[in-house]
């Protein structure tokens, strides 16, 4: 059996016109945080926060600590700009 040393993942940040996707080689056991500074992202959108900004795997909300695994897609979520509540009353008042 051979075990896999490196593989790929995906880092996505999605701006609202447009979705960024880097794809990135890692070793067995990186995190989250390690192969979102290896993708080069933060340098692009430099507006990103990590300590503030949410980030999952396939919609699914991780910590940045969390190790990841061949295939993933790491998202790094951007701030709400209008509170889900306030615009479902919105939309229900139009």
């Amino acid at each position: 059996m051979v075990k896999i040393k490196q593989f790929q993942v995906e880092v996505a940040y999605a701006q609202v016109q447009q979705q960024h996707i880097i794809v990135v080689s890692v070793e067995l056991g990186c995190t989250i945080e390690t192969a979102i500074e290896r993708s080069g992202i933060l340098e692009i959108y430099p507006e990103i926060d990590l300590t503030l900004q949410k980030v999952g795997i396939f919609s699914k909300l991780k910590k940045l600590s969390d190790t990841i695994h061949a295939g993933d897609r790491i998202e790094i979520y951007r701030p709400l700009t209008i509170d889900p509540k306030e615009a479902r009353k919105r939309r229900a008042k139009s």
